[in-house]
């Protein structure tokens, strides 16, 4: 059973939390553990709203425990600020080195995933919120005035990379990277596909285009197409609901980022892919999809899931977005007004990321 961290823990913190399933969000007062020797302490500065902050908040994964103080995503959180104290093994940042954490903070560090790389895939992983840490007590988010994790779990935040734009990409930017990365689709030339213009899809398109592929936006909304070719730089639309652009379209892409959380048909992306195409799965729909299996067989084609990356891949990432000034697109909010940008979120009325200004307007709610 998961302990209290008020008694665990010595370092009072502050932050906001829903305590039921009502999803509402409250000025909350906690507390985090004392800096251990590789640990890394940070003054969370920015944290982005991700879709899964929803889902979590709401119980709709039948999984979250209260208090919940989001702030990660599935794989994925978008926390940054700037380091305040380092332990005494800490040889990867220093105080006031500008810091991001991401979804994880923890895993076993000895299995097949860990020894290659890929802590996001550990059995034992630990998430950065509602999750049980090591000691017994419940992880809390980004939502809050600092953070601590194992220096394992920081991501350096080269100079030239803003905080608050640059925080989405913790979550929506390696979600969408390391597939491209590991499905061999970030390669010059390819014709990359990328469905729903949202959080993941419009860093999915920058990606993309930054590997040197061409890139088509799918989407169910034709009124985001000037959006897409214009803003996003990508090479073409297809109205997924308009049958001559689709029949038009059948077997010309090499691989599909379909980042649409919601119940949708995967049939008909499945037919826009070549002979050995692969389409991507980064959504999380609630609800199984339907998946014919013999348009798979005829064209030899894939239909795969991918998370996030592991820690090394996700500073990769991170690297690679700050050389090609790639970051997301978002509207800044203070921490006061964030129920209603879950409304929002549910409305899809966001371009394209909320990001919280934790460190000018956090204190201004404290009781």
């Amino acid at each position: 059973m998961a302990k209290s961290p008020v008694d665990q823990h010595p370092v009072k913190a502050f932050g906001w939390a829903a305590t039921d399933s009502s999803g509402h969000l409250s000025p909350f007062k906690f507390s985090r553990r004392e800096t251990g020797d590789e640990d890394v302490r940070f003054k969370v500065l920015y944290c982005g709203i991700c879709h899964s902050d929803l889902h979590s908040i709401k119980n709709e994964w039948g999984n979250s425990t209260y208090p919940l103080l989001p702030g990660y995503h599935d794989c994925r959180h978008e926390i940054v600020g700037e380091v305040t104290e380092v332990g005494s093994k800490v040889k990867k940042v220093k105080v006031g080195d500008k810091v991001g954490v991401g979804c994880l903070v923890g895993a076993c560090h000895s299995c097949d995933s860990c020894v290659n790389n890929l802590e996001n895939y550990c059995s034992k992983l630990i998430l950065t919120y509602n999750s049980i840490d090591t000691d017994g007590t419940i992880t809390y988010g980004g939502y809050s005035d600092h953070m601590v994790a194992n220096q394992r779990y920081i991501v350096v935040f080269p100079d030239n990379m803003p905080l608050d734009a640059g925080a989405p990409l913790l979550c929506a930017g390696i979600t969408v990277y390391s597939p491209l990365k590991y499905f061999g689709l970030a390669e010059p030339g390819k014709h990359i596909g990328v469905v729903g213009l949202g959080g993941l899809g419009h860093v999915a398109v920058k990606f993309a285009k930054a590997f040197g592929a061409k890139v088509t936006v799918i989407s169910t909304s034709p009124n985001k197409m000037k959006e897409a070719l214009e803003h996003l730089g990508a090479d073409s639309f297809l109205a997924s609901r308009d049958p001559q652009q689709m029949q038009a379209a059948t077997g010309t892409l090499d691989g599909i980022i379909d980042t649409v959380s919601a119940v949708h048909p995967i049939l008909p992306l499945v037919s826009l892919l070549k002979s050995n195409g692969k389409l991507i799965m980064v959504g999380a729909p609630e609800k199984p999809l339907e998946l014919p299996v013999f348009p798979l067989i005829m064209g030899r084609k894939t239909v795969a899931g991918s998370g996030i990356g592991g820690m090394k891949e996700t500073q990769e990432m991170i690297d690679f977005a700050a050389k090609h000034n790639i970051t997301a697109d978002i509207e800044v909010i203070s921490m006061d007004y964030v129920n209603t940008a879950m409304e929002r979120l549910v409305k899809a009325d966001v371009r394209y990321r909320f990001v919280i200004d934790i460190g000018k307007t956090l204190v201004a709610t404290k009781p």
